[in-house]
């Protein structure tokens, strides 16, 4: 397992004084990018084959506040990938300085060719990397159907009345 850590800074906060939603988000995606650049996987390699990654869904668990004062550990583990590889999901667990878990993220998201704006297989060389990366104990092959597996569809607004 990835394990990456940080401090909690003041711009972490909400008026609230525990750490915001969004400071949960920047910390997977640091973590998780952290983890790709790590695997030889990162923003050098996704330029040279037109690649970026697009997030379809995040949620985020919390079982108990995080505060200003203690460092963190945020894990970083692959929960799932298509065939292909176009298709990825990873699961992010939060950890105070005692090592209790303390939130859980969940995200699935997918690789997109940055010239043709469409999902897309990846690359054969990165393709090798990726399925070669540490997964985790429920690793499942993805399937287009789980990406839309929490129901939810885009409703356009009716703009003609």
């Amino acid at each position: 397992m990835y394990t990456k850590e940080f401090d909690v800074r003041w711009s972490d906060l909400d008026a609230n004084r525990h750490m915001a939603n969004s400071a949960y988000q920047n910390f997977m995606s640091h973590t998780r990018m952290a983890f790709l650049i790590e695997n030889d996987f990162g923003h050098r390699e996704m330029a040279q084959y037109e690649t970026g990654p697009v997030i379809f869904n995040e949620n985020i668990f919390y079982f108990k506040e995080i505060h200003q004062g203690k460092p963190i550990t945020v894990s970083c583990e692959v929960t799932g990938m298509s065939e292909d590889g176009s298709l990825f999901s990873f699961v992010h667990n939060f950890y105070d300085y005692k090592g209790r878990n303390v939130a859980r993220g969940l995200m699935t998201g997918a690789w997109m060719n940055l010239r043709e704006r469409k999902i897309t297989a990846l690359h054969p060389e990165l393709h090798d990397k990726i399925k070669n990366f540490p997964r985790s104990a429920d690793f499942k092959i993805l399937q287009k159907s789980d990406t839309r597996s929490h129901g939810q569809f885009a409703k356009d607004l009716d703009i003609t009345k």
